[in-house]
């Protein structure tokens, strides 16, 4: 959301999106906000196969101007490196590569695979990716690799790529047998990004992809974890960047790279198959690749505008706030001890980078350093949809079932006036718009809000005695534009230490208590009331407005170029010309 609005110069009422997750509100199915793949049509049927004679392709979601756009269509020279919210990247003359919100070849925000022995363990899904059970024969193992989903298939089978691991009987080494590709791996080694290719259809088409392997263990247990898939650069399947073939020759100068939206691979902390070690190196190789990208782009930069965007602040702060706040419930004085140096270690390397742009500043250039927003602890989550269904809100279709199932399974949408879905998502079940909407539109529907207003601003932590939430916005009070009509009925705006559970994220209604210790990794956020969150803007020229929001990033950059404020754009320039 923020990104979008510093992109478009607008709010989300301008730009259209509101959260991580939106729902068709006919059929209450969620999906990926920022955007959209449309399968191809006109298909030949051939047996088991689908041959596509129109191909499909993938929308951004995102609405209203997007100012680089602006500035290359005037003939400024553009670069724009792992944008936020810009997956597929805006069609332009400027040179971009697509950031946060561009999956995996899953389709996802990234999925890993973890292939063990381990007798306690089994073969099943994960929140963000996949434990495979296997067997040793022979000192032999024999894994599989799953793929996309293959669209040329009428049952809608994953491509799957066999490999075998080697273990050497007398040490802890591994050799690794894959396609093309084979190399030994030491336990607790990382290989280097391995090229792969799924096929799809015989000799004719397959899905390029690059991943790592890193061995955690050869034996009691085998353990061999396999990043996410990530789209090859080189080779990409879905469009990465513009010009198109800018992702393959930054390939060329600087070596393969995460294409994913969000490397650091959190899921694999949060599911135990990382522990706090092994995920901190996994997230510095990030950073390395991040001031590797950025060195090398910058250093061909003469003239225009220059973007970069570095992600390992912000993931990284959420995995490890509970090293450094000592009133965490997951703290520990072990983990500080081990770990409490990682967060300033990250703002010294960011430093490094602002330091490589200050040595080439000049009175013609403006450096300008921008967060997306601030961090705070989340210590305590609050289960919305099962307060919403506790006091009468929503009803569940079959009790012994509550709480087992995502997406709305429970519920019995006759009787069911409100849900949460997002992270700060609250919607009516709204006659008219909602399939078995229930609220009559307008006085029954603002009665509504003005009732889960009164009683959300007003609920208190019983174990802290704060409030939960500060503030419950209208979005007809904060959003303006041609997309408001689109936004939530209410956005509930948390108080520091509190967030939306991830249940209420999923659209689960589980029993118990609404408020919950944070127990888990993830243990810092900023998906709270945002005027309780600021971000940080530094500028090597003077700021001009009191309080400058992101909308006002685009409309201060095109000022800078001579250029008029597009159309479309609400925010005010920021910059003193």
């Amino acid at each position: 959301v923020a990104w979008s609005n510093f992109i478009s110069g607008t709010n989300p009422g301008g730009h259209g999106i509101f959260d991580f997750i939106a729902r068709d509100p006919a059929t209450l199915k969620p999906y990926l906000s920022t955007s959209f793949t449309e399968g191809g049509s006109h298909t030949l049927r051939m047996g088991d196969w689908i041959m596509p004679l129109k191909g499909g392709k993938v929308r951004n979601l995102r609405e209203g101007p997007t100012f680089w756009a602006d500035l290359s269509r005037a003939g400024v020279p553009c670069t724009v490196l792992r944008m936020p919210a810009n997956f597929p990247p805006t069609e332009c003359a400027a040179t971009s590569l697509s950031g946060l919100g561009t999956p995996d070849i899953h389709g996802s925000y990234g999925i890993f695979t973890c292939f063990t022995d381990d007798r306690k363990e089994t073969s099943r899904d994960v929140p963000g990716g996949r434990i495979e059970k296997v067997f040793i024969k022979e000192h032999a193992v024999a894994c599989a690799l799953r793929g996309p989903v293959n669209s040329f298939r009428s049952d809608g089978a994953e491509a799957v790529l066999p490999f075998r691991v080697f273990l050497d009987p007398a040490g802890v080494v591994a050799r690794v047998s894959v396609q093309n590709a084979a190399f030994i791996l030491k336990e607790g080694e990382w290989s280097d990004w391995i090229s792969l290719a799924f096929p799809l259809v015989p000799h004719m088409a397959a899905v390029a992809t690059i991943c790592r392997f890193y061995l955690k263990s050869a034996r009691d247990p085998f353990a061999l974890y396999v990043s996410p898939l990530n789209i090859d650069p080189s080779n990409p399947a879905l469009p990465l960047s513009t010009p198109a073939g800018y992702s393959r020759e930054l390939a060329e100068r600087m070596g393969p790279y995460h294409t994913q939206g969000l490397p650091p691979d959190t899921s694999s902390l949060a599911a135990g198959v990382f522990n706090d070690g092994q995920y901190r190196e996994q997230a510095s190789f990030v950073l390395r690749e991040e001031q590797t990208m950025f060195e090398t782009e910058f250093q061909r930069f003469s003239e225009g505008f220059f973007f970069h965007y570095f992600c390992s602040l912000d993931l990284n702060s959420h995995v490890f706030w509970r090293a450094i706040d000592p009133a965490h419930p997951a703290f520990t004085p072990e983990l500080e001890k081990a770990h409490g140096d990682f967060l300033p270690w990250l703002y010294g390397e960011l430093d490094k980078s602002i330091g490589t742009a200050l040595k080439r500043l000049d009175d013609q250039t403006i450096l300008l350093v921008v967060s997306d927003h601030g961090f705070a602890p989340f210590r305590r989550q609050f289960q919305l949809n099962s307060w919403l269904m506790d006091n009468g809100y929503a009803s569940c279709d079959a009790p012994s079932r509550r709480g087992r199932d995502a997406y709305f399974a429970d519920l019995e949408w006759s009787s069911t006036r409100a849900y949460g879905l997002g992270i700060n998502g609250l919607y009516l079940n709204l006659r008219g718009r909602e399939g078995n909407g229930c609220v009559a539109p307008g006085a029954e529907a603002e009665t509504l809000k003005a009732e889960l207003i009164a009683k959300l601003t007003a609920l208190k932590d019983p174990k802290t005695g704060q409030a939960v939430i500060t503030h419950v916005y209208r979005p007809s009070d904060i959003y303006t534009g041609p997309c408001a009509g689109k936004a939530p009925d209410l956005i509930v705006g948390y108080n520091l230490g509190y967030r939306a559970s991830w249940d209420t994220v999923l659209g689960k209604y589980p029993k118990g208590e609404p408020v919950l210790d944070n127990r888990e990794p993830w243990s810092g956020d900023h998906a709270m009331d945002s005027a309780l969150i600021p971000g940080v803007l530094l500028s090597s020229r003077r700021i001009a407005l009191d309080n400058p929001a992101l909308s006002d990033m685009a409309p201060g950059i095109l000022r800078t170029f001579d250029m008029p404020i597009s159309e479309g754009m609400t925010g005010k320039p920021f910059l003193e010309l």
